[in-house]
This record gives structure tokens, sequence and C-alpha cells, in this order.
């Protein structure tokens, strides 16, 4: 058994998987992203028994999976995953098309047809990057001027994160979210995320404490991770006042070291006990 985990650098998370690898006398080597060269003629991954991917950037971790899934190489998360969690457009129309419950989604590609959808949603909405993390370039539009103000500002700066319009619907949530990690076919544990301010992420200040999984929340938490395709996955939940719960996105690199202490789950041994079940199947 070889395991191997390619990631950018050397995070608490990273280190924690190595630990539990260490401690059940697992051999696995530290593959940095920045250092690897793939020879796409020549396959020099065969001894490994599987691939875990720990990349900070998207589109490293994108393509290395890619080629590794192409090459018959085990690994966690498998690129469909990557590709469909690391686009939020792509997450949103998975989840519908599942039928999970999910804060309605409209999308448009010119300022002016984003704000014919902002109004047909509703103030206030949120504007979202279709690729984006830890809640960066969210914006939450409470008016027609604001609106017309963010989308001008996305014209003029005119990247590919600024191109394409996703509008989200608001969902007032409590002062809080879920983000519920699960891993294969289980729920194993959940936070709340909870902050005055609406962008609730541990990353921007949000306050960490354990959340119970009812069988409830497992259930929508497990449909809305093999909507996009299963393994190792953190799935941010909204409690919405009038229709209960419904999945915000889904996580491929989930970062995880703020709930270790407020759930007491061992979340990297679990992660560590799913990659050996896949570096054996």
């Amino acid at each position: 058994m070889l395991v191997g985990v390619l990631a950018s650098r050397i995070r608490a998370e990273e280190k924690l998987i190595f630990d539990r690898l260490r401690q059940r006398d697992i051999p696995f080597d530290i593959i940095n992203d920045s250092n690897v060269i793939f020879d796409l003629h020549e396959d020099g991954w065969q001894r490994y028994n599987v691939v875990l991917e720990r990349c900070v950037h998207h589109s490293r971790a994108l393509y290395a999976l890619r080629i590794l899934d192409d090459w018959g190489i085990p690994t966690v998360n498998k690129h469909n995953v990557a590709h469909t969690c690391g686009n939020k457009l792509l997450t949103s129309l998975a989840l519908a098309q599942a039928g999970v419950p999910t804060p309605r989604v409209k999308v448009a590609f010119t300022p002016e047809s984003a704000l014919e959808a902002i109004e047909q949603l509703g103030y206030p909405v949120v504007l979202k990057p279709a690729v984006g993390s830890w809640g960066r370039l969210l914006s939450k539009v409470n008016d027609r001027e604001a609106a017309e103000a963010i989308l001008e500002h996305k014209k003029i700066l005119g990247s590919y994160h600024h191109s394409i319009f996703y509008i989200q619907e608001y969902v007032h949530k409590p002062e809080r979210d879920i983000r519920a990690f699960v891993v294969g076919d289980e729920t194993v544990c959940a936070i709340y995320r909870t902050s005055e301010h609406w962008i609730t992420n541990t990353a921007r200040g949000g306050r960490a404490s354990n959340c119970p999984v009812t069988p409830e929340l497992n259930r929508i938490c497990v449909d809305a991770a093999n909507a996009v395709g299963g393994g190792v996955l953190a799935v941010d939940v909204f409690e919405d006042p009038g229709h209960g719960y419904s999945v915000n996105e889904v996580n491929y690199t989930m970062e995880f070291r703020n709930s270790i202490a407020p759930t007491g789950v061992d979340i990297p041994d679990r992660i560590v006990d799913y990659v050996l079940q896949v570096a054996r199947t």
C-alpha cells in the first residue's frame, strides 16, 4: 500500500492527515503540485494505490485529477467531483437536477439580463463568482441602485470571474448556517457557523459550534454529495425558515481543522478510512 498526497502547501489539515497515516503505518508520499511534472505519454504513477488530492489551486487539482483518472489511478476525490464542485453554477445545476433542495439561482451573461434576473428573483439577492472560495467576491444586493452599481463594476473589471452572473436568492437564515462533512455515504459530523454578518464562513470570522446530525440533515447532505459524484465533501446547508434545509454549496477539498474540537469527531481519521477503502476497491 502506497498513498500519494498531492498538495500545494502543508496546512494544519494535511499535517493531521499525515499523522493519521503514520499512526496506521501506511506509507505515503507528499507530492508538491508546484514541482510535479506529468508526462502524458508515459504513466509514472502506477506505484500509488490511491492519490489524495489536497491542492489549494483549483486549476491544478482539476487537471491533475483528470490525468490520474484517465490513467486509472484511484483518486480522492474524482475529477468529475472537482469539476462540478469547483464551479458554483455546475454545483447548483447538479443539485437541482437531483432534486436536492437548494436556493433558486438564475444565470445571465450580460449586465442587462442580470439586472432583469435580479428583479425577477426580488431583492435582496446574492451575486457570486462562479469560481471562488472562502466567501470572497460575494455581494448582497439590497436594491436596484446597488444592483446597477455592482453590475457596472463587474462589467468594467471584465475578467472571467465577473463575466458570468450567478444570481442566488437570499435566504434569511438565523445568523448561522451549517457545514456538514460527508465521507462516503455518511454525514460524519456538522458544525453551526454563527455570525452577525450575513457571510458566516469561519475564514471570515464565523464561530464554530457542534450541530447534531439528525436523520433529515444526514439525508440531504448525503443526497447532495451523491449529486456531485460523492467522496469526501463539505456540504454547506441553510436553515430556510419557510422550507427547511436547503443546500448552498458543496466543497471538494475541504478545510476541517476548526471543526474537530466542536464536534469531537476525528475527521482526518475518517478521511484516511475512506482513502484506504478507495485504494482497496
